[in-house]
Formats: structure tokens, C-alpha cells, sequence
């Protein structure tokens, strides 16, 4: 059966494909942040005991709109003042109402590390998130296979960008090289009943190897599930809705770093 993830991509199979059209690979070469030096998402975790990438999004599939009005320069700058190791910035268009000009928009007044937060599941889209500015980009094991992966890993390395690689589940760790992977999530939330559970992700986190920087993703919601997650040894998470539907995104980040320094 089918799962939300898969009906994004078949969705953005379309706006990738008109990308393309109106912006080739040797235009993208030619955009003034394509020639940047990333700065190094492993570097910047490693910098932490424990590290949150924050993420700036305005909706989601399951949630609807979750900040509005939406201002993503200001709710990055705020993260970045607040200590974010990283920020994470939603592109996607139609289920998350992302831009990739959120990319080039918020890289102007930041000096940590852009995630280019997507369904990315072409090599054109990782030389996009390159020439918008990013520093990173995610990689949704559930929706590549393996070959994928190793292909979109291949592009991003070329071009100096980090990746962090999102699973799912145990199984989909069979899909990774993780020696070669360095930075690797583990999502919470289950695809098909949509319920989250921590421990599930930090037990398949357990499960890398020493020296592999480990992330929780998904329903991270309170500073005990931050002290949960650094009772077990885990790396850092990467926060969205929590911060984003706070008033001020940046005091609540702060919060929530005061209670794991």
C-alpha cells in the first residue's frame, strides 16, 4: 500500500520534470551560490554534545498549516541567534507549500549549515539545492533504493554538499553504506498508523556503528524527550512543528538547548 511519502514524490515527479525545463543543469552552474564552499553539517554536529537542526516549514500533509504568516529569513536567523547547530528549510511545494528560493534567501544572513529539507530523489534536485544555496540535503531511504542512494550520495559528495540519511526502520538500513554515510536518522513516526514512538528511533540508531553521528527526527515535542534522547547517547534531532508553532521559534529553541547544556 502505498504511503504518504510515495504519493509526494509521484506529485513532485511532475515539478521536477518542469524544473528542468525552465532551469538546466548548466544554468544552475552558473547561479552565484553554486561556486560556494558548504559548510560541513558533520563539523557543525560534531561541534555539540548533543545538536538540534532546526527546521523551518509552514505545513505539512498531516498537520495543514502550521505557521502563518510564514517568514523564513527572520524564523532562521532566530534559530541560528538562539544556538542551532543547523537549520533545516522545507522546499517542497505542493504538500508542505516549501520554495526553493527559501534556500537563497535564508543562506544571505547565516553562517551555519542550510538542510535543504525535500523528497529529493533525482540528481538534478541536488545540484539545485547546491546552486539555492543549501550545505546539506536530506535522503529519504524509504523512497530510494539502493542504488539510488549510492547515486544521489555520489552527486552530493562531487559537489561538497553533506547528507543526512533518514530511515524509517531497521530494514532500511540494509539500503545504507554506512561506513561511507557519516550523519544518519532515524524517523519516529510510523508510515502507516502514523504514531509516533522515540524509543523506536533510538533503538534503530543504536544499531550504527561508533563515530556515525545519529539523529531522532519526529515527534520531539518537549525538553524531556530531549533528555530522554541524550540519556542514550543520541547525537542531536532535527525539530520542526515544536518550535514552529511557538510564538517566538527562537526563545522556544533556546528553551529547549538550556535544557541539555
Amino acid at each position: 500500500m502505498a504511503t504518504i511519502l510515495d504519493r509526494i514524490v509521484e506529485d513532485n515527479k511532475a515539478v521536477v520534470a518542469t524544473r528542468k525545463l525552465h532551469t538546466t543543469l548548466h544554468d544552475l552552474e552558473q547561479f552565484a551560490h553554486f561556486d560556494r564552499t558548504c559548510i560541513s553539517l558533520e563539523t557543525a554536529l560534531e561541534a555539540r554534545t548533543f545538536s538540534i537542526i532546526a527546521e523551518a516549514k509552514k505545513a505539512s500533509p498531516s498537520k495543514g498549516i502550521i505557521r502563518d504568516p510564514f517568514h523564513p529569513v527572520a524564523i532562521t536567523q532566530a534559530f541560528q541567534k538562539a544556538g542551532a547547530a543547523a537549520v533545516s528549510v522545507l522546499t517542497e511545494p505542493i504538500h508542505f507549500l516549501g520554495d526553493i528560493q527559501f534556500l537563497a534567501d535564508c543562506r544571505e544572513s547565516l553562517s551555519i549549515p542550510i538542510l535543504r529539507k525535500d523528497f529529493i530523489f533525482d540528481p538534478y534536485q541536488v545540484v539545485e539545492a547546491k546552486a539555492f544555496g543549501a550545505d546539506a540535503i536530506l535522503l529519504i531511504a524509504t523512497i530510494l533504493s539502493k542504488s539510488q542512494i549510492a547515486e544521489l550520495q555520489a552527486v552530493a559528495n562531487d559537489l561538497g554538499l553533506s547528507v543526512l540519511l533518514e530511515v524509517y526502520s531497521e530494514a532500511e538500513l540494509s539500503r545504507v553504506d554506512i561506513p561511507n554515510t557519516p550523519i544518519i536518522g532515524a524517523n519516529s513516526r510510523n508510515l502507516h498508523t502514523f504514531e509516533v514512538n522515540l524509543l523506536e528511533a533510538v533503538r534503530v540508531l543504536s544499531l550504527l556503528p561508533p563515530g556515525t553521528k545519529r539523529i531522532a527526527e519526529s515527534g520531539i515535542h518537549s525538553t524531556e524527550d530531549l533528555v530522554l534522547l541524550q540519556s542514550y547517547g543520541i547525537d542531536g534531532a532535527l525539530i520542526g512543528e515544536s518550535f514552529m508553532r511557538h510564538e517566538n521559534p527562537g526563545t522556544a529553541l533556546a528553551s529547549f538547548i538550556s535544557a541539555i547544556s
